[in-house]
């Protein structure tokens, strides 16, 4: 797998993660530490994909 269609398929994820996050934000069932883990995940993503692009 390039580069490129590895940071592509991050960028897929994080935006899901986003979606994810979003819909947990507004579901009243959703606990702070499943957010909280959520946004977790979306970072390590995110800084994957600065690592990757500025290698």
């Amino acid at each position: 797998m390039s580069v490129s269609s590895h940071v592509e398929e991050l960028r897929r994820k994080h935006q899901a993660l986003e979606g994810k996050v979003e819909a947990a934000q507004r579901s009243p069932g959703s606990s702070d530490s499943e957010i909280t883990e959520l946004k977790k995940q979306k970072l390590k993503i995110k800084e994957e994909i600065a690592r990757l692009e500025n290698a």
